[in-house]
């Protein structure tokens, strides 16, 4: 790599990872007013704010397809491209798919440093070769901010397809991944955060969802899963109760969190797409009678995360066996909460409860 790779690219951007996108109530007023589209064969839409569309091209087979980019939330390119791979991957495994083939996404400044281009791409190779879907073009525009992701398709049986909209009254909810990385790097673009909170969050956030959908895909009971990015624990957790019409439980203790998160909270690294996110879910959440959750934790919930975990909804008979497969494969897996019963909208009942 070339000395102009030592160039801080968080200190290119306003803000860095899913954190630049836009506040998840901003781009569900917009949806909301779109026509909905009438195909048979679209299994899955933008309707339900789900991971990936699903669309039908045989009596068994489907294709998942998924488009992810963003700015810059690491330093170095080639970790960055390994972030934005993994990150748009993990919504064809969100949906049970394997992903095949992919286009790349280029947003560059044109007089920008080839040299970091460069090293950008090959990481996201990488990351495309190890869970072996090809790279088979791509687009590229000038922009003053970096900005690079992929366009992923993938396969899937069309019986066979996870949703949000599937949680069933009982479940148990189990979180793959810790989170805390968007107040982490956000630390990081201010220069407070502490090196080994950044090799943390790098080293989740480059860790592929690809073992975790293999385990889940594989396993018996699994009703929902939905994976959760940018829009904070809360916020797909909100995407999950109101899809499946049921209201859920979390225990905020128990949500597995980042080495250093709640200490980039106290040091005031608040990503705006963290305040977004609580405006979205917060006013469909409550404390449980009696809970005392402390003001960091809340907020921590709220967290965009890249390349964040699976949340998935299974049955309470099948959740030890799940979580065992899943803490055998390496991944900091846990037990989270549970799916209470119905949701009614307008009944006074919040859809989540914080415990």
């Amino acid at each position: 790599m070339s000395d102009s790779t030592t160039v801080r690219l968080t200190q290119q951007v306003k803000a860095g990872g899913c954190a630049s996108k836009l506040a998840p109530g901003s781009l569900a007023a917009v949806l909301s007013r779109l026509p909905k589209q009438s195909d048979p064969n679209l299994l899955v839409g933008f309707d339900t704010s789900d991971d990936a569309g699903i669309y039908r091209i045989a009596p068994d087979l489907a294709l998942v397809q998924t488009v992810d980019f963003f700015t810059p939330l690491v330093d170095d390119p080639f970790t960055f491209g390994q972030i934005a791979a993994t990150n748009a991957l993990s919504d064809v495994y969100a949906m049970g798919g394997r992903p095949v083939t992919a286009l790349s996404i280029v947003c560059f400044p044109p007089d920008g440093d080839l040299d970091i281009l460069e090293q950008i791409m090959r990481g996201g190779l990488s990351k495309m070769d190890e869970a072996g879907c090809v790279v088979v073009g791509g687009h590229s525009v000038r922009d003053a901010e970096i900005k690079f992701g992929y366009a992923v398709t993938g396969l899937i049986h069309p019986d066979r397809v996870f949703t949000n909209t599937g949680a069933v009254a009982g479940d148990t909810l189990i979180l793959t991944k810790p989170i805390g990385t968007g107040v982490i790097t956000t630390a990081l673009k201010r220069g407070i955060a502490q090196p080994n909170w950044v090799e943390n969050a790098i080293r989740s956030m480059t860790t592929l969802n690809r073992a975790a959908s293999e385990i889940i895909t594989a396993s018996r009971g699994v009703h929902a899963m939905t994976d959760v990015t940018g829009f904070g624990l809360m916020g797909h957790g909100r995407e999950l109760a109101f899809g499946s019409g049921v209201r859920i439980e979390i225990e905020a203790d128990s949500v597995p969190r980042i080495e250093g998160a709640l200490d980039a909270i106290h040091l005031g690294a608040i990503p705006a797409g963290l305040l977004a996110n609580r405006d979205f879910a917060e006013c469909v959440s409550a404390d449980a009678a009696g809970s005392q959750i402390p003001d960091d934790l809340r907020m921590l919930l709220y967290d965009p995360q890249t390349a964040g975990g699976l949340l998935i909804s299974v049955a309470p008979e099948k959740a030890d066996t799940l979580l065992g497969a899943l803490r055998g494969a390496s991944l900091n897996a846990a037990m989270i909460g549970s799916v209470l019963a119905a949701y009614i909208a307008g009944q006074g009942a919040p859809a989540i409860l914080l415990r």
